[in-house]
């Protein structure tokens, strides 16, 4: 079983370490079984409600439960060091944060530990004590050889499902980038790792992670537009593509290359107009190093290459 990553952290640093867990709504649980099964994830019935786990790691990244006639993203949890807790308890009061009791749905399946707090456009999180489960170094890429005395290229027979590694990032809508980013900057401690004007905007953790943990996109109000699951090569970006195609989810954006980020991807459409996106070869930031960060015209900070972008893409389905 693949253990948690090293857990590093910078000294002196107030900061949460991870995305422990995001969870939402659906209005059919069935529909959301059969996506993230065929997306390559392991889905866990649990309780009535479904877990997302990636291939061989005991970490949930996700929940979702059953409600309503639309998806909604319910909650943020962000994982935090035991030594920080009393710091942190200190910090949301002299930021003036209000803080709130767990989400009903939360309390039902006693889930309700932790502190709880009123983030960017009414977004229930809270700050849980856990294991820091952002990657605390660059992921393995594999690469096929440069050489070799045989074709390099995978026979299609031998081809076996794309299982994700881990969960390198979610994107949330938010009604305003600049207000969000400086409440996730002040009063949780992540940092700047590029942004696009008040359009769009990526976080990472000091302790830590891929490029971005968090990123922010402009909206009516918040939702999740969607997650990013790191796997182990470009093929598999490919393979991705094409077993989800099979399974009759063919619409999405890609296959193509990030500039902020430089990741190669696929976004997969759900279907509830949100996007499970295969990510590969993304940028990572160590929790040594101050990353540049940089404010990119519009042109430079979506894609080097790939198809158009499709023109829902920004939608925001959650609060139609």
């Amino acid at each position: 079983m693949r253990s948690f990553p090293v857990q590093t952290r910078r000294p002196g640093v107030l900061a949460v370490h991870s995305v422990d867990e995001f969870v939402y709504s659906v209005p059919q649980l069935e529909e959301a079984k059969r996506f993230y099964t065929a997306f390559g994830l392991d889905v866990k019935d649990e309780n009535g409600w479904l877990g997302l786990y990636t291939d061989n790691n005991p970490h949930r990244w996700a929940r979702i439960y059953q409600s309503g006639q639309n998806k909604r993203l319910q909650w943020l949890t962000w994982g935090i060091y035991h030594d920080d807790w009393t710091a942190f308890e200190a910090h949301l009061k002299a930021k003036g944060v209000r803080l709130i009791e767990a989400p009903a749905m939360a309390q039902a399946i006693n889930d309700s530990d932790g502190l709880w707090f009123e983030g960017p456009d009414g977004l229930a999180q809270r700050l849980r004590v856990a294991a820091k489960c952002s990657p605390s170094v660059k992921s393995r890429s594999h690469f096929p050889v440069q050489h070799c005395n045989k074709g390099r290229a995978p026979q299609r027979s031998q081809v076996t499902q794309v299982r994700p590694r881990h969960l390198s990032h979610i994107l949330t809508f938010t009604a305003d980038v600049e207000r969000s980013m400086a409440f996730y900057l002040d009063v949780l401690g992540l940092r700047l790792s590029d942004r696009s004007d008040f359009a769009i905007a990526f976080l990472h953790t000091p302790h830590g992670s891929d490029h971005h943990l968090l990123a922010l996109a402009v909206s009516e109000g918040y939702g999740l537009h969607h997650s990013s699951w790191d796997v182990s090569s470009f093929d598999d970006v490919g393979l991705g593509m094409q077993q989800m195609i099979q399974a009759g989810y063919d619409r999405g954006w890609g296959m193509g290359r990030h500039v902020l980020g430089s990741n190669y991807f696929r976004y997969v459409r759900d279907p509830w107009g949100s996007y499970a996106e295969y990510s590969f070869d993304i940028d990572h930031i160590p929790s040594t190093f101050d990353w540049p960060s940089g404010n990119f015209l519009p042109e430079d900070s979506i894609y080097v290459w790939g198809p158009d972008i499709p023109e829902d893409f920004i939608q925001n389905f959650e609060t139609v």
